[in-house]
C-alpha cells in the first residue's frame, strides 16, 4: 500500500452477520485520532445481511451488491467511496477478477482455519470445522490472506491457533476459532495500514 495522508478508506464486503464487521468498527473507533483506518463503505450481497444493520447503527454507508457477478458495478461502487483497501467479513460471493485486479494487493480475508488446509470452495462456516475436526486435528485457528481469483488461495498474511480440545463439537471450536478471528482481523488491518506489514 502506497503512502497516503489519513486514516486507509476500507470497504467492507459482507454476506451475513457482521460479527467480524464489528470487530473491526470497534477497533478503529476505540483507536480514536489516533486510528489507521476509517471505514467508509459496507455493501452485502443480501438486504437481509445483518452486517448491513451494524453499518447503520455506526453510520456507516450500507450498499446492496445486486449482483456479485457484476464486477463493472462493483467496481464503480468502491471507487464511488474513494476504497483504498477492500477487507471480505463472512463475505461468500467470489470477487469478480475486475476487482481483484483493480484493488491487487488490497483485498484481503479472513478465513476460519489454518490455510492451506480447510480451504477452497465450498469451504466456509461450520463446513470447515466440521472438517477438521472430521481430520483429527490438535489444532484450528483463523488465516488472514490475499484475496485473488481463485477461493482461499491468496498469500498467507497472518495466523492465529487455537487448540482444538477433547470433546470439541463444530459449534465449540466455531464459537473458539470466532474469538481469533475478532482479535486477530483488526489488528492485522491496523498493522497493513500502518505498513508495518506487506499484503504483498
Amino acid at each position: 500500500m502506497t503512502a497516503r495522508t489519513g486514516p486507509l478508506r476500507v470497504a467492507v464486503l459482507a454476506s451475513g452477520g457482521g460479527s467480524n464487521l464489528q470487530a473491526i468498527m470497534d477497533y478503529f473507533r476505540e483507536a480514536g485520532d489516533a486510528r489507521s483506518a476509517d471505514v467508509v463503505v459496507v455493501a452485502a450481497n443480501r438486504a437481509s445481511a445483518g452486517a448491513l444493520d451494524r453499518a447503520r447503527a455506526a453510520r456507516v454507508p450500507a450498499e446492496v451488491i445486486r449482483d456479485p457477478s457484476d464486477g463493472g458495478a462493483m467496481t464503480r461502487l468502491l471507487e464511488s467511496y474513494r476504497t483504498e483497501c477492500v477487507v471480505l467479513a463472512g463475505y461468500l460471493k467470489l470477487v469478480p477478477p475486475e476487482v481483484t485486479a483493480r484493488w491487487r494487493g488490497r483485498i484481503v480475508n479472513i478465513h476460519p482455519a489454518l490455510l492451506p488446509k480447510f480451504g477452497g470452495a465450498g469451504m466456509y462456516g461450520r463446513r470447515v470445522h466440521e472438517a477438521v475436526l472430521a481430520a483429527g486435528e490438535t489444532e484450528s485457528g483463523a488465516t488472514v490472506h490475499q484475496v485473488d481469483d481463485v477461493y482461499d488461495r491468496g498469500a498467507i498474511i497472518a495466523q492465529e491457533r487455537v487448540p482444538v480440545k477433547p470433546g470439541d463439537t463444530a459449534d465449540t471450536l466455531a464459537a473458539r476459532v470466532l474469538a481469533a478471528e475478532h482479535h486477530l482481523y483488526p489488528r492485522t488491518l491496523d498493522a497493513l495500514a500502518r505498513q508495518l506489514i506487506t499484503s504483498r
